[in-house]
């Protein structure tokens, strides 16, 4: 029972830190756009991430990627010491990343660890191909859908207000920045808790608590999206240099389109119980309305250093845990913890 209050409380820290890590994620095009200030921007964001609870458990009626990430594991091989070294691999690598401004995933590095640690722990079948493909597989696809999008987006949205006058249209979607940031903000709540949610789930599965994530007690989804809440109000101000600026250079139209293609990029992944990273997605939103401008208007350099860091997330992540699994098993046998 101690083990399990050491994951809960360790999964929920996880999940601050995933707010302040992400927090640039929503807020980066708002803030350098200066339509609000950094401290009104994460206000603004963390009211969204929270309010993300309510959609998931009254509108769409379920947790579904939390379902998805507690199935990443197999059941019968969890253990508590798999999800704690899981849980402390991944918020390793997401201060660590933090702390050089790398716009990370903390969607992978939390899957990562988690997987790393099992495979360690009981071997490659421990863990369910199926699943862990589909989310790999959104490592790329998730930034491309939200190119897509926002490049489609901006030259649509450019067409129609191509007859504005530059200072009202400026105007306009100064306003209209604050929509879609918090539609961007919603969807990273839906999304990233509903890790956390899931790994707290597999946990209290694990030593017979419940018996499916649909049956997790409320205290659960509420702790987690409380949590990332209050990390985003924390915000992540070197990753909002890196998000906001140094890809390319985002007006406040481009950064409606690029935060309103992330959001439905969001919301499609959601439909599909998908976990994705939203640091990718809105990574892969701002690359598209670079785009439309010119290829040349996008930064590909600092472009291909983060698509270095989403590769080797997962099987860096996934190492570090299966090297503090090995301290934590050897280290509770001698112990007689477990």
């Amino acid at each position: 029972m101690t083990l399990l209050i050491i994951v809960i409380i360790l999964a929920v820290i996880f999940d601050f830190i995933n707010g302040f890590h992400d927090a640039a994620n929503s807020i980066a095009t708002i803030v350098t756009t200066r339509v609000l200030s950094p401290f009104q921007a994460v206000l603004w964001a963390a009211s969204f991430n929270f309010v993300a609870f309510f959609v998931a458990k009254y509108i769409i009626g379920e947790f579904g990627i939390a379902n998805t990430v507690s199935k990443v594991v197999l059941e019968e091989f969890i253990t508590l010491p798999i999800i704690f070294s899981g849980l402390v691999a991944a918020i390793f690598w997401n201060l660590f990343t933090w702390r050089l401004g790398i716009p990370s995933s903390s969607s992978h590095t939390l899957i990562g660890g988690f997987a790393g640690a099992a495979i360690c722990g009981a071997g490659f079948q421990s863990i369910h191909a199926g699943v862990i493909f589909k989310i790999v597989a959104f490592i790329f696809l998730a930034p491309l859908i939200g190119m897509v999008i926002s490049l489609l987006l901006t030259i649509a949205v450019l067409w129609i207000f191509k007859k504005t006058n530059p200072r009202k249209a400026d105007t306009i979607f100064k306003r209209l920045q604050l929509v879609s940031s918090g539609l961007f903000s919603l969807g990273h709540g839906l999304n990233d808790s509903q890790k956390v949610m899931g790994i707290i789930a597999t946990a209290m599965i694990a030593v017979g608590q419940i018996e499916s994530v649909q049956t997790m007690p409320d205290w659960v989804p509420l702790t987690c999206f409380t949590a990332i809440g209050l990390g985003t109000m924390m915000g992540g101000w070197r990753i909002v240099k890196t998000m906001g600026s140094k890809i390319t250079k985002v007006t406040p139209i481009e950064g409606v389109c690029a935060e309103t293609a992330g959001a439905i990029t969001l919301f499609i992944t959601e439909i599909l119980k998908i976990p994705v990273s939203t640091t990718h997605t809105i990574t892969g939103a701002i690359m598209g309305v670079g785009a439309v401008k010119r290829l040349s208007a996008v930064r590909w350099g600092v472009t291909v250093n983060l698509l270095w860091a989403w590769v080797l997330t997962i099987p860096v992540s996934a190492f570090l845990a299966a090297l503090i699994y090995i301290i934590v098993y050897y280290f509770g046998i001698s112990f007689n913890l477990f």
